[in-house]
């Protein structure tokens, strides 16, 4: 909601702006409407819009993402955000309240029409009023004074001012204003918009009066002398709508043909600008480099090698969890791949992998990214106990949900989508319960376990594990969940 309430608020700070900046003293009115309401659209479209960029890197970037770190087996408690619901109740009550002020000054405007002499005037109607009240006109009725009318006081510059507003239905710009006004009430662009949209309605109105009677003096002077007349709904095209400067200096103004065409062309830079500034959005896609345990020159032979075996995965238990071909292995599976040529794991020649693969290459290989959960050390007094074979589990102060919230906290996450997977790390809780010899086993790729090792370098002290009630020194392994909360 804030990203939107943003993007859409900067463009229509920057379309009104460039308005008031490019056509609001120029006169091609027609444009000018469609341009204003062109901006509040777009403005609220804007930040549904995104343009990716791809951009390759070599090695993935580590910055704060929305990624969720959930335990494994963990009960995630959310705590309720009395703020928030305060500020959506009184933003609910003030809509309400302005909706049905909305919906009461239409109910007005209906009412007044259906309680008054109607009559028929060309593709309009005319709506005869007691009260004193200059020409005003809402969707295709023009309101007037009986006694005016009745008395054939109206000036005819008047009327056809009038049915301007209605043959060009300003009444559903008004309307639609309103309506952005009451939704959006906190946010002041909007009164500025109707301003311009109200105006620009006097200019092709004033424009269409001009035309038919080619006497500006005198409408200008009928335009003054009502300057003071009582004001109408505000729902309405009122006459007296801004009878300022603007409206009569723009009654003698002209604008060439080329300028309007210049003026309208330096929009679209403006608009496209507008659009890559809010909508663009860096997609960080890492090079397609194949992973292989021992690339070399023979990299060719290697995968010959490696086509002809079984590839065995062992689980976090050491017992065989699937059987894949090379080419279905992960990074990690990949990387974990036992030397094939002696322990000291040199690469072979082009001749020594040739006889190994005539040879015949194994049946099988088998693969364990978790053997260095298995390295329980030396014996002595700093004994390493895996915790199955103490007394009293290490724990974390306040339970194994604090601590992940602990990690969530703490956690920088890389800002990819759908990022979805398991990070295993293995660390020791000395005698004291500090946290020491931290190690990523396997990732997702993107630094999430150097992240991972990170946060656990900074943790708190646990209580220490316990063998007969005498601290130990415990090796725990820890897998951290890791999921995109947007994709």
């Amino acid at each position: 909601m804030t990203d939107f309430l943003i993007k859409s608020t900067l463009g229509l700070v920057v379309l009104l702006g460039v308005y008031h900046l490019l056509l609001e003293k120029e006169k091609m009115h027609h444009f000018k409407r469609f341009y204003l309401l062109f901006a509040l659209v777009f403005s609220m479209v804007i930040p549904f819009i995104t343009i990716e960029v791809v951009q390759e890197i070599v090695q993935p970037t580590v910055t704060p993402g929305n990624i969720q770190i959930l335990p494994t087996t963990a009960v995630v408690v959310e705590e309720t955000n009395y703020i928030a619901i305060a500020l959506w109740g009184l933003y609910g009550l003030v809509t309400l309240v302005l909706g049905f002020r909305f919906l009461r000054n239409v109910m007005q405007i209906s009412k007044k029409m259906k309680s008054n002499t109607a009559i028929a005037y060309h593709n309009a109607q005319l709506v005869l009023v007691p009260e004193k009240t200059l020409p005003h006109t809402f969707l295709n009725t023009i309101f007037i004074n009986e006694t005016e009318y009745n008395n054939r006081e109206v000036e005819a510059e008047l009327y056809t001012h009038e049915l301007t507003h209605v043959t060009q239905k300003h009444t559903l710009d008004i309307l639609f204003i309103e309506v952005l006004k009451t939704i959006f009430w906190f946010n002041p662009i909007f009164i500025f918009y109707k301003k311009a949209i109200q105006l620009n309605h006097e200019f092709l109105a004033d424009e269409k009066v001009v035309h038919s009677y080619n006497n500006v003096p005198f409408y200008q002077s009928l335009l003054l002398s009502k300057a003071n007349a009582n004001p109408t709904f505000y729902l309405a095209s009122n006459l007296n709508y801004l009878i300022t400067k603007k409206r009569l200096l723009m009654m003698t103004k002209t604008t060439s043909k080329r300028k309007a065409i210049a003026k309208q062309a330096l929009l679209l830079p403006a608009i496209t600008a507008l659009l890559f500034s809010l909508c663009t959005k860096v997609v960080a896609q890492q090079t397609d480099t194949k992973q292989n345990p021992q690339p070399n020159k023979s990299e060719g032979l290697f995968k010959t090698y490696y086509d002809k075996t079984t590839f065995k995965v062992k689980d976090e238990k050491g017992k065989i969890a699937a059987e894949k071909k090379y080419n279905d292995l992960t990074p990690a599976e990949k990387n974990a791949i036992p030397s094939i040529i002696s322990k000291e794991e040199k690469l072979p020649t082009n001749e020594e992998l040739l006889a190994k693969i005539n040879k015949g290459a194994p049946e099988t290989i088998e693969i364990d990214v978790f053997s260095a959960e298995k390295k329980i050390v030396k014996k002595g007094e700093n004994d390493i106990y895996n915790t199955a074979e103490i007394s009293e589990k290490p724990d974390f102060p306040g339970g194994m949900i604090e601590f992940y919230k602990f990690v969530g906290q703490n956690y920088k996450t890389p800002d990819q989508p759908n990022l979805k997977g398991r990070v295993y790390i293995t660390f020791i809780i000395e005698k004291d319960g500090s946290v020491n010899e931290v190690k990523n086993i396997r990732d997702i790729g993107y630094g999430t376990g150097e992240e991972a090792v990170r946060v656990m370098n900074i943790c708190p002290k646990w209580t220490p594990g316990k063998v007969k009630g005498e601290p130990v020194r415990v090796l725990y392994s820890l897998p951290l969940t890791i999921q995109s909360a947007k994709p």
